[in-house]
């Protein structure tokens, strides 16, 4: 295949819309949640814009593929999950600050530590970049995922609001339908099938 038309692919222009649309919105949640001044009590919001930073930063660099699902729910339930959570505010005061910036910081380092092993197989809409068995993948199937509920707990102890509360619950949702939605991609790869027979559980061992 030429390099034009690799870059013209119908499912590659796909994949390209996708890095755009995601670095917009994390440019706009960087405008409404970096602080006017900095202070004890409204450092929070770095954490969230590091984490999303992230996965902008892996999106960009990540492997192109014409193995992503074209199938709209699946865009849908990928833009949903991930545009959602760019829609947080600074909500109010801290409930339980320390335990929230604790639980921040551990899912920051699982889903930074999940993305690690996935570098440029990252993405969000269900795709087969190659199957990844290391680092934390030996534990649970989408520790990515774990990480992120945990920091979305953790921002809701330093930041409550009934609308981040809300953000995050429809989120959660979709999340979970969107680890059906990758499993179902990523069935088809004998590799896949294997792993899933070594790892049990999705996101908590012992529970899902």
């Amino acid at each position: 295949m030429s390099a034009h038309a690799a870059v013209t692919h119908p499912r590659r222009l796909l994949d390209l819309a996708e890095q755009i649309a995601v670095l917009a919105l994390y440019c706009w949640l960087v405008y409404r949640l970096w602080p006017a001044e900095f202070s004890p009590s409204n450092w929070y919001p770095l954490l969230i814009l590091l984490s999303e930073g992230l996965v902008v930063f892996l999106l960009v660099i990540r492997r192109p593929t014409e193995r992503i699902s074209t199938h709209w729910r699946d865009w849908a339930l990928a833009a949903g999950g991930t545009f959602l959570v760019l829609l947080i505010d600074q909500g109010g005061p801290p409930l339980m600050g320390p335990l929230g910036v604790f639980l921040m910081l551990a899912g920051l380092l699982i889903h930074v530590g999940a993305k690690l092993s996935l570098l440029r197989s990252f993405g969000l809409v269900a795709a087969n970049r190659g199957v990844k068995v290391g680092g934390l993948y030996r534990l649970v199937r989408h520790p990515m995922y774990a990480g992120y509920m945990l920091s979305h707990v953790g921002f809701l102890l330093v930041s409550p609001s009934l609308w981040n509360a809300a953000i995050y619950v429809i989120a959660w949702a979709l999340l979970i339908a969107r680890i059906y939605a990758e499993e179902k991609v990523l069935g088809a790869d004998p590799a896949y099938q294997d792993f899933k027979t070594r790892v049990r559980y999705r996101l908590v061992p012992g529970l899902f």
